[in-house]
């Protein structure tokens, strides 16, 4: 994405066509963001405006030596994240499956055969049907890159409650591909 120091300005300044420009260019990527992290299309798109706002509001903050992209994507994971803290007094359930009894925990799956299966928005949706707080652990730690400390950081879970929701998702991945696999062998 290749975002020039001229619409920039205009957007510091106020200029509401430069703003909806900028929004255009940038809304693949935040909306990338968004959606990995929310289930319902609505929701992302909500959180998006939130944080395209605050990438608006803080554009005289950014340094042009740091990509613009990264500089976007890190503004709308934390804004997605703050979205998390201010609704979590909606508890969310944390669903606990006992994988030693699962029939498909103890099977081996051929990662090759599901490579061949299954495109980037199939995975996706396998994600997005994890339970909300280890669906965000996987995202965190598997896709954007956090470590476990400042997943708990963000989240306000302990290391180990991190590691332990991205054990359980990764668990519950595997069973969904497996479970996928098997079904396409079927018909």
């Amino acid at each position: 994405m290749k975002i020039s120091q001229q619409l920039l300005e205009d957007c510091i300044r106020g200029d509401r066509r430069a703003q909806f420009q900028l929004y255009k260019s940038c809304f693949n990527v935040l909306m990338g963001v968004c959606i990995r992290y929310k289930k319902d299309e609505d929701e992302a798109a909500s959180v998006l405006n939130m944080g395209f706002l605050k990438v608006i509001n803080n554009l005289e903050k950014y340094k042009p030596e740091v990509p613009f992209e990264a500089w976007i994507r890190r503004i709308m994971i934390n804004t997605v994240i703050d979205e998390f803290r201010k609704n979590r007094k909606v508890k969310e359930l944390i669903e606990h499956t006992d994988f030693t009894d699962s029939a498909a925990h103890n099977k081996a799956i051929n990662y090759n055969t599901a490579d061949q299966m299954f495109d980037a928005e199939r995975l996706e949706a396998f994600i997005r049907q994890l339970p909300p707080v280890s669906q965000k652990v996987f995202n965190l730690y598997a896709i954007d890159g956090y470590s476990h400390k400042e997943i708990g950081a963000m989240l306000g879970i302990s290391d180990g409650t991190s590691k332990w929701h991205l054990s359980s998702a990764r668990k519950k991945l595997q069973e969904m591909i497996h479970n996928a696999i098997n079904a396409s062998k079927v018909i």
